[in-house]
């Protein structure tokens, strides 16, 4: 969804991304998904709706340009910001901002770094095949599942014992899948997991090696490594611009806005497709905290067979990014919106004056 407010140039971007994760939704709260296997994990929702709040704001404006606004899909693994890239989505574009909920930091704190500040991101998924037996028979056959837990192991000696502690890389396994039954060694086992690093070459390089150790290791137990995948488009490292995110610092006045900001933020090692936009234009990433709500409690109503009464349940906001007990703190959406909108504006003005 593509939207935009002003008329003519200068043209600047505003983006948040929209879409959920397949994760079983464990938060206690009255609102949360009604769709099984479906949550919004990662803060999209919060994103789209600091971007509509942001939309509310710059309708009301006389604005010195045009803003664009891009609510993208896919995000996560889709690699949507490539894809609405093809569809042109940044022509005529100088800049471009993007938010992010981080509930690691405290509520209404902005940060981020000039620079690499994400990781270029992988996933892969591959079959270690061997033959099936009977359980109670496992010279009969050729077991993956041994073979499989082996490459598991080894796989965290790519990191720990190839990489240099200097530069950051990470490889977890996050899917491994053996058979059905007790009694019988399954034919293969499907493994799957991500991979990121601080660049693009330690990327490429996690992925030849996480191959050569999986098949060989795989070898040496008499099965092999087949139907390798990864993702179609991986993430490349997200880059803040040197020169925006100067300006951000001494020339929009968030330090008077803002006074709790961590400008200096160290790389996070999550993956994001903003990275996509960063490589085209001049773009800037910023983090917005929302953990300080650590012992927040809220009421709700629950019904038994006793029949119905209230319940408090804690629901804190410090809870990580993509786990089933993500809550968000959403007394820092104004404050987002009001961002964006600063931004937006504040940039305007500025190409306007060059």
């Amino acid at each position: 969804v593509v939207a935009e407010i002003g008329r003519g140039a200068p043209l600047v971007a505003l983006r948040a991304d929209m879409d959920a994760l397949p994760i079983l939704e464990e938060t206690p709260v009255p609102y949360r998904s009604e769709h099984p296997g479906q949550m919004h994990a990662c803060g999209h929702d919060g994103h789209s709706s600091m971007l509509l709040g942001a939309a509310k704001l710059l309708k009301d404006m006389d604005l010195p340009g045009t803003v664009r606004l891009i609510f993208q899909p896919a995000e996560e693994g889709g690699a949507g910001a490539k894809r609405m890239l093809e569809e042109g989505v940044l022509n005529g574009v100088s800049r471009i901002f993007g938010l992010h909920l981080f509930p690691s930091l405290p509520s209404g704190v902005i940060a981020g770094r000039s620079g690499t500040t994400m990781a270029a991101a992988d996933f892969f998924d591959f079959r270690v095949h061997g033959v099936g037996a009977h359980g109670a028979m496992p010279h009969l056959g050729v077991d993956p599942v041994t073979a499989t837990a082996a490459v598991v192991q080894s796989l965290q000696s790519i990191v720990s014992r190839e990489t240099d502690p200097l530069s950051s890389s990470v490889i977890s396994v996050t899917k491994v899948s053996c058979g059905d039954a007790y009694n019988v060694i399954p034919s293969g086992c499907t493994v799957g997991g991500t991979f990121r690093s601080l660049t693009s070459a330690g990327l490429d390089a996690l992925r030849e090696r996480l191959m050569e150790v999986a098949r060989q290791v795989a070898l040496a137990h008499r099965c092999s490594v087949e139907n390798a995948t990864f993702m179609a488009d991986s993430f490349p490292p997200l880059e803040n611009d040197q020169q925006l995110w100067k300006w951000l610092d001494e020339s929009t006045g968030l330090k008077e806005g803002f006074p709790s900001m961590l400008w200096d933020l160290p790389p996070t090692m999550g993956g994001e497709d903003f990275a996509f936009f960063t490589q085209q234009i001049p773009g800037a990433f910023i983090f917005l905290g929302q953990g300080s709500k650590l012992d927040r409690t809220m009421t709700i109503a629950a019904s038994d067979e006793t029949g119905a009464y209230s319940e408090t349940v804690y629901v804190p906001t410090n809870v990580s990014l993509h786990s089933p007990m993500f809550h968000m703190d959403e007394d820092v959406l104004e404050l987002g919106s009001a961002l964006h909108a600063h931004m937006a504006v504040a940039s305007l003005h500025a190409i306007a004056s060059q």
